[in-house]
């Protein structure tokens, strides 16, 4: 079956890599026009080019959307391009991982800031264009089906040591997203979210490689895991293999697609079957 997302336009942050740019490079392969925000200005670049390349049509926000002012600078960049909001993705995030006792106040808000704060001020920016153009819609005798896909993780459904901060973070957005749902559902606005088991990106990468560090403003953060903790949780993945970016892509795009027109509400873990 092809999903034809053409004349959508889509906004997907985190876009520079890893999950984010499968997530984008599968909605403009589907035809949407997209937006890229990310952090790293050089890496969306990349995947702005490599879209292109391939025929898509991408255009980039390069900003920290903890900043009390990127979510609405993102949402004009998105209504300047394309003139609408039909999906929007908020996939952004990172992990900082400590046990309880060695967790800063800085460290703990920062996961808050980044995977519930910066998804609620996106979706709050973005409310008054969905809102004026649904009545729009409806007066003309249109019906348009909206999209929004949060992330989260099993790290939020069944929490994980060593992170408290990360698995609140992925855990209220949960709640954003089921509030959403029903306020949005008067709008034609789909709100559901994927929770994300062991994806093989940098964040899980052993911790003595070097892309394990990465840098979010002045902070530089180790991710990553110890190598023997990431060959135990391997084993106990039912499918017996780590999941890829695609794979988490797959389950996001269902979301972004016709094919959850009568879905909303709903978290879809995406995990190769694991449980913490």
């Amino acid at each position: 079956m092809h999903i034809d997302l053409g004349g959508k336009s889509a906004l997907v942050t985190g876009a520079a890599r890893g999950i984010g740019r499968a997530i984008a490079e599968s909605l403009a392969g589907a035809g949407a026009n997209v937006l890229l925000a990310d952090v790293d200005g050089d890496a969306l670049d990349e995947t702005r080019s490599a879209i292109e390349h391939a025929g898509g049509i991408a255009a980039t926000f390069a900003g920290d959307l903890t900043r009390t002012d990127a979510s609405q600078q993102c949402i004009e960049t998105l209504l300047r391009r394309y003139g609408s909001i039909d999906i929007v993705v908020n996939n952004a995030g990172y992990t900082w991982d400590s046990v309880i006792q060695k967790t800063t106040d800085e460290q703990f808000q920062s996961m808050l800031d980044i995977h519930v704060i910066a998804p609620f001020r996106l979706l709050r920016a973005a409310s008054e264009f969905i809102r004026s153009q649904t009545k729009r819609e409806r007066e003309e005798g249109e019906i348009v089906t909206r999209k929004v896909v949060n992330i989260t993780s099993i790290s939020g459904t069944d929490g994980n040591a060593g992170q408290a901060g990360y698995a609140s973070g992925k855990a209220a957005v949960i709640g954003l997203t089921k509030t959403l749902a029903k306020e949005w559902g008067r709008y034609n606005v789909t709100v559901n979210a994927v929770g994300f088991g062991l994806i093989d990106t940098r964040l899980i990468q052993p911790m003595d490689n070097p892309e394990t560090e990465i840098t979010i403003g002045h902070r530089h953060v180790h991710v990553g895991m110890q190598a023997a903790t990431r060959e135990a949780a391997l084993s106990h993945i039912p499918l017996g293999r780590l999941g890829t970016p695609q794979d988490a892509a797959n389950a996001v795009f269902f979301f972004c697609s016709p094919l959850s027109d009568y879905i909303t509400g709903e978290v879809l873990i995406c995990g190769g079957g694991v449980h913490f």
